[in-house]
């Protein structure tokens, strides 16, 4: 890796307010390249929760200073100055520039030396291409009208963004094929890295006697993932359901109000004990709508257990019907009560689950991200055509 020692680095990240799979991501560049400053729109490490100590040490360079008051709250309207903020960010004197894009701004408008700008794209903005979205922006049309004026001029941003890529790399041949559709670009598929914690590679029959009789779900839970499928599919069962997650205001409250006595929610958990919900589970329940690749379910198969999902996105990538997991076909609370009814979960065998698992590893993604990398730095074509 002597090729990569001497190239300074920067990494972008289009802000730092909650932890989920982009941040995962962006943990694991920052572990290869430790000492990268991160520029990010904003930073609040406070809204982190258990997650904060993991940043505690990162050189991290928010655009908007983190004293500003109420900056947290603001989150969504600033995609209306996002564009102009990052393209103000000048990173020339930096070799490589790695943008982490979350879909949430268009971090790629920052200034980058040419041929040297990669961006690891996580998904088009959901908001501007019509996927469903945490919020439900759409519901009063004076709102509406002024949203899709907003986006109109938005997606023109984004996709004049996108054109300052020099090498795009996609979470999922579901993200790479949204990268064609929306900006016409070529995109290598790497998937993200997950966890694969040894001290639950144990045998079938052991893991087998500390299932306990419940069903998990969680994650963010905005209204994209579609919490409430599992919520009311699980009430209606009277099945026992663990969510885990930080209960956004509006979508959280809708969700706890239809939840009957066999749902317990555990608010966000740290890593140590949401593996040990993992490993417990009769299997993890995922309803997201067209999920750009999807975290958990992978987490949830390295852990030994099966994962029920909503047949959409970056799922049918990663799980195997019958043997690591189980579609429904619709996000209705219906279409998911009819696969729960004749689930058997003693069908599904750990060690298959774990397998699947290993594909997504950690150690996976840093080889292929290295040798992606290095390729761009030492030849400038990052020609890299396949990662299976």
């Amino acid at each position: 890796m002597s090729s990569l020692s001497r190239v300074k680095i920067a990494l972008v990240h289009d802000y730092l307010k909650e932890y989920g799979g982009a941040e995962r991501v962006l943990e694991a560049l920052h572990e290869i390249w430790p000492k990268a400053p991160i520029f990010t729109l904003v930073y609040k490490p406070n809204f982190l929760g258990p997650h904060k100590e993991r940043l505690k040490k990162w050189d991290i360079r928010p655009i908007i200073p983190s004293w500003v008051p109420f900056v947290e709250k603001l989150v969504s309207p600033l995609r209306l100055v996002a564009p102009f903020l990052f393209s103000k960010l000048n990173l020339q004197n930096f070799d490589l520039v790695i943008v982490s894009a979350t879909g949430a701004y268009s971090p790629n408008f920052v200034k980058t030396k040419p041929k040297r700008h990669i961006c690891y794209c996580h998904t088009p903005p959901r908001y501007l291409y019509g996927y469903p979205t945490a919020r439900e922006w759409k519901r009063y049309w004076p709102i509406r009208i002024l949203g899709e004026i907003a986006n109109h001029f938005l997606r023109q941003a984004d996709f004049r963004s996108a054109q300052k890529v020099d090498y795009f790399v996609a979470n999922s041949k579901n993200t790479a094929e949204r990268i064609w559709k929306f900006y016409r670009k070529k995109a290598v598929v790497i998937y993200p890295p997950v966890e694969i914690n040894e001290k639950l590679k144990i045998k079938n029959e052991k893991l087998q006697l500390k299932i306990k009789n419940y069903f998990l779900t969680g994650g963010r839970l905005a209204r994209a993932k579609r919490i409430e499928v599992a919520v009311e599919a699980c009430t209606r069962l009277n099945l026992p359901l663990k969510v885990f997650g930080r209960i956004f205001a509006g979508y959280g409250q809708e969700v706890k109000k239809i939840a009957g006595p066999t749902i317990e929610f555990l608010g966000e958990v740290a890593e140590e004990e949401k593996n040990k919900l993992f490993a417990n589970c009769k299997a993890f329940i995922f309803p997201a709508e067209e999920e750009d690749f999807g975290i958990t379910p992978v987490e949830a198969m390295a852990a030994g257990r099966p994962v029920i999902a909503l047949r959409q996105g970056g799922v049918k990538e990663t799980i195997i019907e019958g043997k690591t997991g189980e579609f429904f076909e619709e996000p209705t609370a219906g279409g998911l009560v009819e696969v729960l009814k004749g689930f058997k979960p003693e069908k599904y065998k750990p060690e298959n689950c774990r397998k699947q698992a290993e594909k997504f590893s950690k150690a996976n993604f840093v080889k292929k991200i290295r040798n992606f990398v290095r390729k761009v730095v030492e030849s400038g074509s990052g020609r890299y055509e396949s990662q299976d």
